[in-house]
């Protein structure tokens, strides 16, 4: 299973276990929540037993004891209600809004909603009913798992949000570092070859060899510019698109393999946008590379095509080789991964990063089939006019 895979895999474990123990603290919570609730309605019965007994005035039992039981009750709400329909007493409940009628009224459905009344006989066809609920602490239990998963939830948002920030940043150091690295690598022989090239150049029989030898160095130094480029922060201005374009598709026209026939389909006119020249044909000429891999030698085409809409520059390069599956899509930008066996898997997510970065745009893959091909699209916004 290639790494990308794995991360996937343990992403969805990761994921699974969590809603397991979402699961489980709810499940144990409301366990404990309705223990609670029985011993609130016990605790509630008991009160409706003992209003009973003193009504009765029963001589085989302690008024006192009844009493103390009906007081020690000091976080359930009761409404005792008689049959017309007032309030006979209360307890726990703000005794200013019992008189608001329409508060009552919708206090006591609430109440019947949660539990049926317990009716107190008083005799002679006499009835009272006790009106209950769960207690304030019953409700702020309820909701407390909630509270804690949410809590928890954004706690380990944010540490995933801080943790994902200093990695890209350590990333952008490697990237930037490796550029500036590379760039400099490059620089030292490629000076030493231009000072042989005006050695060479001196004489005649060499010209043709020169001319050659020169076009070939001066691509290494636009290599090294690009790299230097990467490693610091590029200058961006108004360009045709079109033009940089063109320039790309021809270059490797002429250095692609003559089984691979390579389109250009653009505009006669000029598209602006804003963006870096060098960095820009870069992006183009790694896409028909990839595009050229993606064929596998065998014959085939390769169209590179740009159009505009009203905010945007579409530019769409598209194969015919073995095509991408779709849940690669994403895949196939992110360092290291590669389908060749001598690929480092560092040129889509390049791309990607000078794309997006850098020119504040997208890259991504428009379509794809198994066996038909694929078509990568550049998506840039248009400079305001």
């Amino acid at each position: 299973m290639d790494f990308y895979g794995k991360k996937n895999l343990w992403k969805f474990i990761l994921f699974v276990f969590a809603i397991l123990i979402g699961a489980a603290t709810l499940w144990y919570t409301e366990g404990f929540l309705n223990e609670l609730r029985q011993e609130e309605i016990k605790k509630v019965n008991q009160f409706g037993h003992a209003m009973n007994n003193i009504i009765h005035d029963d001589a085989n039992c302690e008024i006192f004891f009844e009493q103390e039981i009906i007081e020690s009750n000091t976080t359930i709400p009761i409404i005792l209600v008689g049959q017309d329909g007032n309030v006979v007493n209360s307890k726990n409940v703000d005794a200013k809004r019992l008189q608001d009628k329409a508060w009552l009224d919708s206090k006591l459905q609430e109440m019947r909603l949660q539990a049926e009344p317990i009716e107190v006989d008083l005799g002679a066809g006499q009835k009272q009913y006790i009106y209950y609920q769960n207690s304030i602490l019953l409700t702020k239990l309820r909701y407390y798992p909630i509270v804690l998963l949410v809590v928890m939830s954004l706690f380990i948002i944010i540490a995933y949000i801080a943790f994902s920030n200093a990695r890209k940043a350590e990333q952008n150091q490697v990237w930037n570092g490796l550029a500036k690295e590379t760039a400099h690598q490059i620089g030292t022989p490629l000076t030493s070859l231009m000072g042989w090239l005006e050695l060479l150049r001196n004489k005649e029989e060499n010209s043709t060899m020169v001319t050659e030898m020169e076009k070939d160095i001066t691509r290494l130094n636009t290599i090294t510019q690009r790299f230097s480029k990467i490693g610091s922060q590029p200058s961006i201005k108004q360009q045709d698109v079109v033009e940089v374009v063109r320039n790309s598709v021809d270059y490797l026209k002429n250095r692609s393999p003559r089984k691979i026939e390579i389109r250009s389909e653009l505009p006669d006119g000029q598209i602006s946008a804003e963006l870096n020249k060098e960095l820009f044909e870069w992006v183009i000429e790694n896409l028909i590379r990839n595009a050229i891999d993606a064929l596998d030698g065998e014959k085939g085409n390769i169209t590179v095509s740009l159009t505009e809409t009203n905010r945007s520059v579409r530019i769409d390069v598209k194969d015919s080789g073995k095509g991408i599956p779709q849940n690669k899509f994403k895949t196939v930008f992110r360092p290291g991964y590669t389908t060749k066996s001598r690929g480092w898997g560092l040129g889509l997510s390049l791309a990607k990063r000078i794309i997006e970065e850098y020119h504040n745009g997208r890259i991504y893959v428009a379509a794809s089939e198994i066996g038909a091909g694929t078509t990568f699209r550049i998506q840039l916004r248009k400079p305001r006019s």
